[in-house]
């Protein structure tokens, strides 16, 4: 510092360079490939999908189970039909329901996977 001034600064003004972004690494060239990628993200959504069924399937087997234990604490053939009737079709809707959304659930975070979207 021998009291030199500092150097001048350029200012540039003018319109800023457009960048062109960098190739983005696409999972449905994998999956279109069959590359060991792209196998384990199908392989992924067929696990969720198969854990989605059993699931569906372990309660269905569970309501299904518990229906001669109810008849024979009920003892009563009316009330046997009224269970058979209309108890069981409600539980079987909703898990009917729940299995749907699951799966479509699990089809759309797929598809969020697939074209580089976080799932939600």
């Amino acid at each position: 510092m021998t009291g030199e001034p500092a150097p001048r600064r350029e200012v540039v003004t003018g319109e800023p360079r457009r960048v062109r972004p960098l190739p983005r690494y696409r999972a449905q060239a994998e999956i279109d490939e069959q590359t060991a990628l792209g196998d384990a993200y199908v392989r992924s959504l067929m696990r969720s999908q198969l854990r989605a069924g059993l699931t569906a399937f372990g309660v269905l087997a569970l309501v299904a189970g518990t229906l001669p234990l109810a008849f024979a604490a009920l003892r009563d053939a009316t009330a046997s039909w009224i269970v058979l009737g209309f108890a069981a079709y409600p539980l079987l809707t909703l898990l009917a329901w729940w299995y749907v959304r699951r799966a479509e659930r699990n089809e759309r975070d797929f598809a969020r996977l697939v074209k580089g979207r976080p799932p939600q």
